[in-house]
């Protein structure tokens, strides 16, 4: 059986704040072990304890940002911070801008949040690099006693095809992203060509549940999750060679 449990009563988080013992504290006060099972932690308070926070006031817009903003009807220090994080623009429309990360992530204003920012007038940009993010809070919860465990650093994202948003994985440690499922069978005895699950988007969307925005909950354990393998969630991204939409 796999549970989840919201890890309650952990304070905003500011730039040099140390998750890892800020989570230990919340699962300790909340009685969980953290053993055996997941971590999800959203990328805002990752961002956050990174200083990955841009105040706008301190940000001059380009000529091209301002064009951007008076088409789109947009902060023109929004999107001058959006332009900077962008590797491309994949399409702009219906005032959104979509575009590809330094990551390769394709996600509205490449990531970049003004909601539940640290201080009014800031944007929360995502981490430098989620996986190594995740690889540093993953070594500090180990070498504070806990495990075997997983960490995985998610964040909402919009989808084509689909309204409504939902959480998948940015980074992790200690889990495969993807559990790759082909050469095995079906229940009639199928052999499996295809199928690959994207394992660490699943566990950021069940954990994506119990964190709408105003909960104040920054993360939740998944207990009980089988922790197999490693990997970087970069290995979840499409390459281009294969990708029929680009």
């Amino acid at each position: 059986m796999i549970t989840l449990h919201p890890l309650q009563g952990i304070p905003p988080v500011e730039p040099g704040d140390d998750l890892a013992a800020l989570v230990l504290e919340s699962a300790r006060r909340s009685g969980i072990e953290l053993c055996n099972g997941a971590l999800v932690i959203c990328q805002k308070v990752v961002s956050k304890s990174e200083g990955r926070v841009v105040k706008l006031d301190t940000i001059e817009p380009s000529a091209e940002a301002r064009q951007i903003a008076r088409e789109d009807d947009k902060d023109p220090r929004v999107v001058e911070v959006v332009l900077g994080e962008a590797t491309r623009i994949v399409r702009r429309g219906h005032g959104v801008m979509i575009c590809e990360t330094r990551h390769g992530f394709v996600c509205a204003n490449a990531g970049v949040d003004l909601s539940n920012a640290t201080h009014p007038d800031s944007a929360v940009l995502l981490p430098i690099d989620p996986d190594a993010s995740a690889r540093g809070l993953h070594n500090a919860l180990l070498a504070a006693g806990t495990g075997p465990l997983a960490v995985v650093i998610s964040d909402t994202f919009g989808r084509p095809w689909r309204e409504g948003l939902v959480d998948v994985a940015l980074g992790s440690a200690g889990i495969r992203p993807i559990e790759d499922l082909r050469g095995g069978v079906d229940l009639v005895g199928r052999e499996l060509e295809v199928t690959a699950t994207a394992t660490c988007d699943q566990l950021a969307a069940a954990a994506g549940l119990l964190m709408p925005k105003d909960s104040g909950v920054p993360a939740v354990w998944v207990d009980g999750v089988a922790v197999q393998g490693d990997g970087s969630v970069r290995e979840t991204l499409r390459d281009s060679s294969t990708d029929l939409f680009r």
